[in-house]
């Protein structure tokens, strides 16, 4: 499958958010990981940043916001021109995701820890 470089919009140092399981799983699986939350920390190895930073070779962005937090985040993620938008449970928003297609990116509504436990990531 090789290292896809993976957004989490919506990351959390709470050991009992979703976001959290999947920086780590994510990264002991290799790929390497950028991240966004509310508050600047450490998940693992990896830095969560506050801002809207122009992370470049983004192969996937993994979404733990709902639709109504992801607004703010369209022209950006749009920006980054991942190959896939991965709308994880509770993130589903058919807004985003036809913008997504119109624009050539997968949009899948799927969980990024089953595709990562399954070997579909």
């Amino acid at each position: 499958m090789g290292e896809k470089k993976t957004l989490v919009l919506g990351a959390s140092d709470n050991p009992a958010r979703y976001s959290y399981l999947v920086i780590h799983r994510l990264r002991s699986h290799g790929h390497p990981v950028a991240a966004i939350g509310k508050h600047q920390t450490m998940v693992a190895d990896v830095f969560v940043e506050t801002a809207k930073k122009p992370f470049n070779d983004i192969d996937t962005v993994t979404l733990y916001l709902n639709p109504v937090h992801q607004k703010e985040y369209y022209d950006y993620i749009l920006s980054l021109h991942p190959k896939r938008i991965i709308f994880n449970p509770g993130a589903e928003n058919d807004e985003l995701a036809k913008l997504a297609i119109n624009k050539d990116i997968l949009a899948q509504e799927a969980c990024t820890l089953v595709l990562l436990s399954t070997g579909q990531y």
